[in-house]
């Protein structure tokens, strides 16, 4: 692979491929697999992804907001598109690119019906929420006679699926909790369906719960980070292959004095002569504040290299002191080794907020 001249974030969808053939291995044939691609794909690209992922044949996608998925229909994407938190105010919208709503409230359910009834629509495709614990979004399960009732007055709608979320599922301290979820669900189901006369599909799993819960998969399971690389544990991170490399470049290397200092605010300061290098990739990019100040690092010939003083809003500054290297050299923040993971880890936080704060200015470019 050639060495990068400018920071970019390269995207290996070979690796794409990898993790969608391994979540499909861990579940029935039978069993439709939906990915998650909100967050402009976990930071990558929802357009590029989307339409890669089309090509594997799968079978739904869900993005948070409305603008998301039409950007996705702009794109040529031709599956169904489930919208997780959509607005009253882009409800037509929603309906003239044909996206699905979750309808996760009175409020949401009345809102949608009051469109789909004004654009004329016959049995227009919605996911009903419920909340089963997580306590986020969703109907109670006592609300299931009520949603039942309000689609009974209408033929402008109709229940594709039921649907809920797990709390923990990646956390076997919590297994208790999440059994208590899957046996709500499983309760809401049965109520609703028996109700409404007909069965919706059935979603609750996402990564964790298709890895460690193959009881509740049902008849369809949502994949997020799994896709893109991360199984939520050292074990089922075997696994997978993370799809997302960031990398840059040394742009220039300074001698630093004892007592002299590097950045704003002079928050690193030498207690010996030290080489530093200076990276063109800051809080700007998605490498926070947090990261400065010898917490985060980066590689360069596979020798870590700390992050030193304060990140800038377009560069870090880092100590270079016993790596042997030049100006132009090739520098990786994350990627296959160190991972995200690995690096988010040193401020504390995790994978998905790492790769999803990688801003849109840093280029793209795609292994095939």
């Amino acid at each position: 692979m050639e060495k990068v001249h400018e920071t970019v974030l390269e995207i290996d969808l070979n690796a794409l491929k990898h993790n969608f053939q391994y979540l499909k291995t861990q579940v029935k044939p039978t069993t439709k697999i939906l990915a998650v691609v909100k967050a402009f794909a976990y930071g990558s690209d929802s357009v590029e992804i989307a339409n890669f992922l089309e090509t594997l044949n799968v079978d739904y996608f869900a993005v948070a907001y409305t603008n998301e998925g039409v950007a996705l229909r702009d794109a040529g994407v031709k599956k169904p598109i489930l919208v997780l938190h959509p607005q009253s105010i882009n409800f037509k919208t929603l309906i003239e690119r044909c996206l699905e709503p979750s309808l996760y409230s009175h409020f949401v359910l009345n809102k949608f019906m009051e469109v789909a009834e004004a654009e004329k629509q016959s049995n227009y495709p919605v996911h009903i929420k419920f909340n089963t614990g997580l306590n986020r979004l969703g109907f109670e399960p006592t609300d299931v006679s009520d949603v039942v009732s309000t689609l009974k007055k209408t033929d402008s709608i109709q229940a594709k699926s039921l649907f809920s979320h797990l709390a923990a599922s990646e956390d076997f301290n919590e297994k208790t909790f999440t059994e208590k979820q899957i046996n709500c669900f499983k309760i809401i189901a049965e109520s609703f369906t028996e109700s409404i006369g007909y069965k919706p599909m059935l979603h609750l799993c996402n990564t964790s719960g298709i890895l460690n819960y193959p009881e509740a998969h049902f008849d369809m399971v949502r994949s997020g980070i799994g896709l893109y690389g991360f199984g939520n544990s050292d074990l089922e991170d075997q696994h997978f292959t993370p799809i997302a490399s960031l990398k840059s470049i040394i742009s220039q290397i300074h001698t630093i004095e004892k007592g002299e200092s590097v950045g704003y605010n002079r928050k690193f300061i030498a207690s010996k002569q030290t080489k530093t290098a200076t990276i063109p990739i800051g809080h700007a990019d998605g490498i926070g504040r947090q990261y400065g100040n010898g917490k985060g690092f980066v590689t360069i010939n596979n020798q870590q290299a700390s992050i030193i003083g304060n990140v800038c809003m377009d560069m870090i500054m880092i100590d270079i002191s016993d790596i042997d290297c030049q100006e132009g050299d090739e520098v990786i923040i994350f990627g296959k080794n160190p991972t995200a993971n690995d690096f988010a880890h040193t401020a504390n936080s995790i994978s998905y907020e790492i790769i999803t704060a990688i801003s849109h200015r840093v280029k793209r470019v795609f292994l095939k």
